[in-house]
């Protein structure tokens, strides 16, 4: 997994690219505290040729934000994230991204 920021010197916005390696999976998306944790509003990462997912994430920089990733139906944590964050509702650790 890769996780790639771009600072925009325009705005205070950082794009984040998700890459996800899932080969044999169908549907990946991210989610997190700026979607609010909804799998609705999900961000759906595209299927490329080489079997990664990926995808890109306008947030506002100078923020931390906790995210998972769902890879058909399964949450995932990233094993590049910036840190990781205990989620008592989840009972389990959350990505931390810094930008």
């Amino acid at each position: 997994m890769a996780i790639k920021k771009q600072y925009l010197k325009s705005k205070p916005v950082c794009k984040v690219t998700f890459s996800v390696p899932a080969e044999e999976a169908n549907k990946v998306a991210v989610v997190g505290t700026f979607n609010e944790w909804n799998e609705k509003k999900a961000v759906k990462l595209k299927k490329l040729k080489n079997g990664t997912f990926k995808g890109t994430v306008d947030l506002e920089k100078d923020n931390s934000y906790e995210f998972r990733y769902v890879v058909d139906g399964q949450w995932v944590n990233d094993d590049q994230a910036d840190a990781y964050a205990w989620s008592d509702f989840a009972a389990a650790e959350n990505g931390v991204l810094n930008v």
